[in-house]
């Protein structure tokens, strides 16, 4: 009964309010506490009756689908409050029930329509994408045109085709050994875990030697024994990790948490970006002791892994329903907070501006602001690092040194440096290839000579023979970016015949690569020109071609109103912790997270208060103890106080609701400030907040982007611009030959880009929008509410969807 208590403290002001609002209700209220009533998913589902003051609790009756439940129910009698697991949901609707037993007509009782969703999906999606292979035990390679399987760390087969594999649970222990490694306790795949692991196998019943003790953020003191929970959840496999006490007499119930969690979560996003058509098991580590010893229960996915997953719908739809799930086993969460690197970041930062309030607050790394604007960068760089390779190019630069070629393509790029563009080509520079491939890549750093390195390939990690053809194999599996979202974008079928291409939004149409170059004198009119003639663009199978791209107009649309292209004003409703290393020289790059907050001030009125941005001019990720205090789990407790400063501040009605911007910047605590870590502080001893000696150190300043090189703004969020008339006065002092200015009307017949007009099809984000009736996805309704009356219903009586 304690636990049952301390779990409704835990809501605070708002169940007092409810408390006092119960005085005067007349009827019973209704709510699912796990999820909106109609996303409900896996069976289950935390509900929360509140019941009128004229009802005695002894006659209160529940039902659902016309079966009494009312014994999963405990009741705290003073806020007049029951609250229970529905379990046995069937698919598709189900009708609860609250009675008071009485007679007639007029007697309190209300009804709740609650939708119920596969555990493997889909919720927010309407389709999901074929093929998909299960996992195995053991990874089994491929055969012929047989798919290879992944191993999934767990010790049974999937028993249907949406790849559900039955739960499985283990026990490990934190020792006290000194200088223990932190890798993954149970690798993936399965292979020895390093003898001196700082995570082992526990026993039940018994206490090693070595077993460290902890103490959480709620005081709460005991044995550092932590459970795994493994299982599948919208086709993705998923690990929950918690301290856990094995001696329990009672079972860890939604009603009846451990009291060792302190009702915090954080969820971990996987970095990179990939379309793979198989299973697999997160590349995340739950091994988080900074997390776990603290009582947080941490969490990954490997469907919320970018390289695993780049559907962003999916991405939030998999958030969603994880949320729902640990509600609805483990009990009601006080917050979520997310942290990842890289394709991690754009993960957050996508949920977030897909579907507001799933994620409380966000840490993002190596940030990007999302996929779809990150590819405009991608591609400029593929066609740029081809050109250069071109004889058009190599032609042009006759006579000249190495390193005076290199800082003419530096000065097109925008990066630090000629080798950005690089690692883009050859990281992901084939990212849209919907077939089978070899890469095309840069084989010399310096010169920037290319050639075909590697074995063919596919994106989807398929048998070359059940892949896309356009000769031998037209209606194979697409295997490019866009085609892993079909139930999002939708595809162009019949354009050509039996095309299932999904729409993209990638276009370069009316862009003057290298004009502010052109225009510093970096490079010459003759240079800008031949460029600008030359770099051509993608074909529909994301061949290069010499015509530019042309976006499919629809996929704008829906890129924009579905918050794929993050929005700032989404973006404004949550903390953001945003930390970034040195990268320049490989893909990422400080501008980006300058960008997001450009977005955030365009959509806030100059106001980015509810981001904090923290840099430092060493490598990439936190490499040393001194960097990981500084840095990451600097990071972790701040937000960690600003979340529960928000939690006193600005209480959630409702797992999954948004606050404001304002309501964000109130609770920011005195730590969430921008500051800098110079390259000569290698012992991150002296935070710097003085933002002009953070921009001046040359491994903290930004650059730019081969669009904003073109003129683009520093948001970056245009995909494809409006045009203008091509007008030689905008290049003065330049001046242009007769033939080279025919030549630049002839590369650009529709005229230029007006970067000072918004995107083709640019507006607000109208997310979180619903794909449940097919791609471009609609709004979603208003939340399910209970109503009065409602009939009672034998379980044979009832109506639902298979």
């Amino acid at each position: 009964m304690n636990c049952m208590k301390s779990s409704f403290l835990a809501f605070g002001a708002v169940l007092l309010a409810t408390a006092q609002a119960g005085e005067n209700r007349t009827n019973f209220e209704i709510s699912t506490l796990s999820n909106r009533a109609d996303f409900i998913s896996g069976g289950d589902a935390l509900v929360e009756v509140r019941v009128p003051k004229t009802v005695p609790l002894h006659q209160v009756r529940l039902l659902l689908n016309g079966r009494d439940v009312a014994a999963a129910f405990r009741t705290d009698t003073a806020a007049l409050i029951m609250r229970g697991v529905l379990t046995g949901l069937l698919p598709g609707q189900n009708e609860f029930l609250a009675d008071s037993n009485g007679h007639g007509d007029g007697r309190p009782r209300a009804s709740l329509t609650i939708t119920n969703h596969a555990i493997g999906g889909p919720v927010l999606l309407g389709s999901q994408t074929t093929p998909w292979i299960c996992a195995t035990p053991t990874a089994v390679p491929a055969s012929g045109n047989t798919p290879a399987s992944n191993a999934s760390g767990l010790t049974t087969f999937a028993i249907d085709a949406q790849c559900n594999i039955a739960t499985e649970y283990k026990l490990f222990y934190r020792t006290t050994t000194a200088g223990c490694s932190t890798a993954l306790p149970d690798p993936s795949p399965p292979a020895p875990a390093p003898t001196n692991n700082c995570f082992k196998p526990y026993a039940p019943g018994t206490t090693p030697a070595d077993l460290a003790i902890t103490t959480t953020t709620a005081g709460v003191t005991v044995p550092y024994i932590v459970r795994v929970e493994r299982g599948t959840l919208n086709r993705g496999i998923y690990d929950i990790a918690v301290l856990f006490d094995p001696t329990g007499a009672t079972p860890w119930t939604a009603l009846t948490p451990q009291p060792q969690w302190n009702g915090k979560v954080v969820y971990t996003f996987g970095a990179s970006t990939g379309q793979p058509r198989l299973q697999f098991r997160s590349e995340q580590n739950w091994a988080d002791d900074a997390a776990l010893s603290r009582g947080f229960i941490v969490v990954d996915n490997s469907l919320t892994d970018s390289l695993f997953n780049s559907n962003r719908v999916l991405n939030a739809e998999t958030l969603m329903m994880m949320k729902e799930h640990i509600v609805d086993t483990y009990g009601e969460i006080k917050y979520l907070l997310g942290n990842g690197c890289s394709g991690g970041s754009i993960q957050q930062n996508t949920a977030a501006s897909i579907f507001p309030g799933l994620l409380d607050g966000i840490q993002p790394s190596c940030d990007y602001p999302d996929s779809i604007t990150t590819g405009l960068e991608v591609t400029d760089c593929v066609l740029l690092v081809n050109f250069y390779a071109s004889t058009n190019w190599t032609s042009l630069m006759t006579g000249l040194t190495q390193a005076q070629i290199n800082a003419k393509k530096t000065a097109i790029n925008g990066h630090l440096d000629q080798l950005g563009c690089h690692s883009w080509n050859n990281l992901f520079g084939f990212n849209n290839k919907p077939g089978n491939y070899v890469p095309f890549v840069v084989t010399n750093q310096v010169t920037g000579a290319m050639g075909f390195a590697g074995a063919p390939r596919n994106n989807c990690r398929l048998p070359a023979a059940l892949v896309y053809d356009p000769v031998s194999n037209p209606n194979g599996t697409r295997c490019g970016d866009p085609d892993l979202a079909t139930a999002v974008w939708g595809t162009t079928a019949g354009i050509p015949p039996n095309s299932t291409r999904a729409r993209q939004t990638g276009d370069n149409v009316g862009i003057q690569y290298g004009l502010n170059a052109l225009l510093a004198g970096a490079i010459t009119p003759e240079e800008f020109v031949t460029l600008n003639e030359k770099i051509g663009g993608f074909d529909a199978d994301w061949n290069r071609r010499a015509a530019r791209t042309t976006a499919d107009h629809a996929a704008l649309d829906i890129a924009y109103r579905a918050g794929i292209v993050s929005s700032g004003r989404n973006l404004g409703k949550l903390p953001i912790i945003d930390s970034r290393g040195y990268d320049e020289q490989g893909i990422h790059y400080i501008w980006r997270s300058f960008a997001e907050r450009a977005r955030i001030d365009a959509a806030n009125d100059g106001n980015h208060g509810n981001q904090v941005m923290w840099r430092y001019g060493t490598g990439l990720l936190p490499g040393t103890a001194a960097q990981v205090a500084a840095v990451t789990l600097r990071s972790f407790l701040t937000m960690d106080t600003w979340l529960s400063n928000l939690n006193v501040s600005a209480p959630k009605e409702t797992l999954n609701s948004v606050r404001t911007q304002a309501e964000v910047i109130q609770a920011k605590p005195a730590a969430a400030v921008d500051f800098c870590f110079l390259t000569g502080d290698p012992t991150f001893s002296n935070p710097v907040t003085n933002m002009a000696l953070c921009d001046a150190d040359p491994r903290l300043m930004k650059h730019a982007s081969p669009r904003q090189v073109a003129g683009g703004p520093l948001v970056e969020n245009i995909l494809k611009c409006e045009l203008k008339p091509l007008n030689s006065a905008d290049y003065a002092p330049l001046v242009f030959s007769s033939s080279q200015l025919a030549r630049l009307h002839a590369t650009f017949p529709d005229g230029v880009c007006d970067w000072s007009e918004k995107g083709v099809g640019q507006q607000r984000a109208a997310s979180p929008l619903t794909f449940a009736d097919g791609p471009g996805g609609k709004r979603l309704p208003r939340p399910p509410v209970s109503h009065p009356g409602g009939r009672e219903r034998d379980d044979d009586d009832h109506d639902h969807d298979d």
